[in-house]
């Protein structure tokens, strides 16, 4: 009959003495502890780290003992998740043995290999932000592709920009014009000007109003047009 507890202890002794500055104990029934595991330094010196929880259960190592992460540091949620599955297929592979060394030496090789893939993402980030330089400076150089959709869009922005212009140009000519024209012109121009008129004598002339009494003397005046040293003028001086 298998001792589950004398398993327990020994395999506690052996592993406070592998890792006697990240091992701590929480508690002794059930026993409960933690150990610190961290990733060698990477390219900048940056690594990550996590804590692991590890409590024994009854028939442990016959059965896998509880775990979970109890802190991390510079891990992304996708790799606790792969930390989490990785120490439940190691804890399936080594059941009937004492295990705690297995998994945490797995997930230290994990740990490793989280920080190369940060290296990785970092260089193919910088790789992908030369690239995008690169297509913008290229981009700049080459100007717009053309392609009949946007050249289309261009000729009809184009066409109804030069119909405005020569509308204003014509506009702006004409009224030059008709401030240069006599009054001859602008009436044989300008076909407002002559309605306008027969406009007026249609209206009777109205606007003009004429004082009949003014000329009420007119026939008693002895007037001699046809004498060629005429003067209308003269009529007022007589009068004097």
């Amino acid at each position: 009959m298998t001792d589950y507890g004398e398993e327990q202890r020994n395999e506690l002794e052996a592993i406070e003495s592998i890792y006697p500055d990240s091992f701590t104990v929480l508690s002794k029934e059930p026993t409960s502890f933690t150990i610190t595991v961290t990733s060698d330094a990477g390219e900048n010196e940056e690594t990550v780290e996590v804590t692991l929880k590890f409590t024994y259960v009854e028939k442990y190592p016959d059965e896998s003992p509880l775990w979970e992460i109890a802190s991390q540091e510079n891990l992304e949620d996708s790799d606790t998740e792969d930390i989490l599955t990785l120490l439940k297929e190691q804890a399936e592979e080594n059941l009937g043995m004492v295990m705690i060394f297995t998994l945490v030496t797995a997930v230290q090789e994990k740990l490793n290999e989280i920080v190369d893939q940060i290296k990785s993402r970092r260089e193919e980030e910088t790789l992908r932000k030369e690239r995008e330089a690169e297509e913008a400076e290229k981009c700049a150089f080459q100007g717009t592709v053309v392609t009949i959709e946007n050249f289309l869009l261009w000729k009809a922005n184009f066409d109804q920009d030069m119909a405005e212009l020569n509308s204003k140009k014509q506009k702006d000519e004409e009224q030059s014009i008709k401030g240069k024209l006599t009054g001859k012109q602008l009436f044989e121009t300008d076909h407002n000007l002559d309605t306008s008129d027969i406009q007026f004598l249609e209206d009777g002339g109205n606007s003009v109003e004429v004082d009949e009494s003014l000329f009420q003397d007119m026939e008693d005046l002895d007037l001699d047009e046809d004498d060629p040293d005429f003067n209308p003028l003269d009529l007022g001086s007589d009068e004097d």
